[in-house]
């Protein structure tokens, strides 16, 4: 049996399964998806990744075998990858040491790093509910109901909530907001996409990007796309988020753009005035858009 357990989680392996708990601070997709056990047959490998506060320990899993790492398309970032662990200094040696293990289990079965044909984890628990920017969306396994709230258009609340019975739909796709680009959460219906922007679709979220919370609506968009007809095909390689570090880091603006970063700052001010941002959100979001301007 090899353990470690941190602050951001613990994780065990007994040889067969390994197994992640959440940390109680631990980003909002991590606590919302819970437990997770991985099977032996769903690892492709394992890394220590040594850093000067600690490091991260990382699990690879094969392509295709789990619904959440589909659904992002490598687009999750560290904090909120329910695969990766944050290690505090005095445990790199237990780190290291649990990278053996599961390697050493990996060779001695045999398990190989190839893509599934099949989804080998349960994906998120239903029903499951998730989103932001301009609204929530839910999926009971059957349909999927999209609310919106007072900043959607009127184009989207003209009509009440949206329900689409999962018999309607073709794709289902998540983008997170990189930047000061909004992200959406989009679920086309089988009759064609709608040509209209995310924001004024009535079968989509506009992500803003405000709250870690949002990055929650990548579980719907998970708990739909394994239910979907062809969705478990397998992918050309194993799922290995890229690092997003970089990307996630707001892009100076052209000196062109100021009106638009003034204007999402007002609206920052807005929301937190309304208690949508709490004080440190509010905080973190301003000193972004200030940093492109």
């Amino acid at each position: 049996m090899a353990e470690i357990i941190q602050r951001d989680g613990t994780w065990t392996f007994d040889g067969d399964t390994v197994r992640i708990v959440p940390g109680g601070k631990a980003h909002p997709v991590r606590q919302e998806l819970g437990e997770i056990a991985v099977p032996l047959a769903a690892v492709a490998g394992v890394s220590f990744e040594p850093d000067r506060k600690g490091g991260r320990l990382r699990l690879r899993l094969r392509g295709g075998a789990c619904p959440v790492l589909r659904a992002a398309d490598g687009r999750l970032k560290d904090g909120a990858d329910p695969y990766v662990l944050a290690v505090e200094k005095d445990r790199t040696g237990v780190a290291e040491y649990f990278v053996d293990e599961v390697r050493n289990a990996l060779l001695i079965e045999q398990v190989p790093d190839t893509p599934v044909d099949r989804f080998l984890l349960p994906g998120p628990t239903l029903p499951v509910s998730g989103g932001g920017g301009d609204g929530t969306a839910s999926f009971d396994g059957e349909t999927i109901r999209l609310t919106w709230n007072w900043k959607a258009e009127e184009s989207k609340t003209a009509g009440g909530a949206s329900t689409l019975p999962l018999s309607r739909i073709a794709a289902v796709r998540w983008l997170p907001s990189i930047g000061l680009e909004n992200g959406y959460l989009r679920f086309e219906p089988v009759e064609g996409p709608v040509s209209a922007p995310p924001k004024y679709d009535p079968y989509a979220l506009d992500l803003w990007g405000m709250s870690k919370r949002e990055h929650t609506a990548v579980l719907v968009a998970a708990a739909v796309l394994m239910r979907l007809p062809g969705a478990r095909k397998p992918v050309d390689a194993p799922e290995t988020p890229p690092a997003l570090a970089k990307a996630a880091e707001p892009a100076a603006a052209p000196a062109g753009d100021h009106d638009v970063l003034l204007r999402r700052l007002r609206e920052l001010g807005e929301l937190h005035r309304a208690g949508v941002l709490t004080d440190e959100e509010f905080s973190t979001a301003k000193q972004a858009v200030l940093r492109s301007m």
